[in-house]
């Protein structure tokens, strides 16, 4: 295609750019240029301490603790919402009828906001009004995430993966649909395999791209985007057990007002977002290649 003019794609490409530069680039630079600060709980003092941010990080114990439960939160909601998206996926994908009703009724949580999504399995989980609780202490369980690391880390990983799972469940769902199924499934019925063996041999080695890409997504989502969840179902605790690290640069730069070690935090995030995003690309791009 050839433009009319020497600066109409740039004009095209100024609206991009400009929300890239306000939103990312200069905040992004912001917190770079804080997390070499140490500044007074105000604003008004403020002393360059170069990486002590950042060494001071990796000595706290918190930040380690931490970084623990960040790994643990994420794994576990990860594998559940992946599981139980896959598994509904494949179930969808056998219906003739009933499917696109299906398809539907299963998106609908994604639509529901984070916050809203913890406030709802807060209540289910409360142990003074929640119905699981009460039918976990019928089988002899005393839920109560309040005291409960464990049952708080259960909590906000249900509530997490549940928010999640429409979205894995839709790109498995498409992934499942593009396998063609008289030259795979089919053949394979002929020649005697079971389902369960058509589809650990054949189908799911033919998901493998978008279960990565799942993988990598989810991962990030788990990271970044349950601020809102953590906040509205445990707000950290009890004791630190729930507070993952994008609720950690809250709670220590708007609650606690340490500036720089937050700003140091929301570098070490930034890290690891951009890390994951470079080896989904590079994934990708090698699957495009090949």
């Amino acid at each position: 295609m050839t433009y009319p003019g020497r600066f109409l794609p740039y004009a095209l490409l100024a609206p991009q750019v400009i929300v890239t530069l306000i939103f990312f680039i200069w905040p992004a630079g912001q917190a770079l240029y804080q997390s070499l600060l140490r500044e007074d709980a105000f604003g008004l003092r403020s002393t360059f301490v170069g990486l002590k941010n950042f060494a001071r990080l990796f000595r706290d114990g918190s930040y380690v603790n931490s970084l623990s439960v960040t790994v643990v939160f994420a794994l576990g909601t990860t594998l559940l919402s992946m599981t139980v998206a896959l598994l509904l996926a494949s179930t969808v994908n056998r219906m003739i009828r009933s499917r696109s009703t299906y398809t539907t009724l299963l998106v609908w949580p994604y639509a529901i906001a984070p916050a809203l999504a913890g406030v709802l399995w807060w209540f289910i989980f409360n142990p003074s009004i929640g119905i699981v609780p009460y039918m976990l202490e019928m089988v002899g369980y005393q839920w109560n995430h309040r005291n409960s690391g464990s049952d708080a880390m259960l909590l906000v990983i249900f509530a997490a993966a549940w928010k999640q799972i429409s979205y894995n469940f839709l790109f498995f769902l498409a992934g499942l649909q593009s396998i063609p199924q008289s030259l795979l499934i089919e053949a394979a019925s002929i020649d005697g395999a079971s389902p369960t063996k058509r589809f650990w041999t054949i189908i799911f080695p033919l998901l493998t791209p978008t279960t990565f890409f799942l993988l990598v997504v989810n991962v990030v989502y788990a990271m970044f985007d349950t601020f809102a969840i953590i906040h509205a179902t445990t707000a950290g605790g009890p004791a630190q057990a729930t507070n993952i690290l994008v609720y950690k640069v809250y709670a220590d730069g708007f609650v606690g007002l340490n500036l720089g070690s937050s700003a140091a935090q929301s570098v070490i995030l930034m890290v690891i977002v951009v890390a994951l995003t470079m080896i989904q690309f590079r994934f990708i791009e090698r699957r495009v290649n090949y």
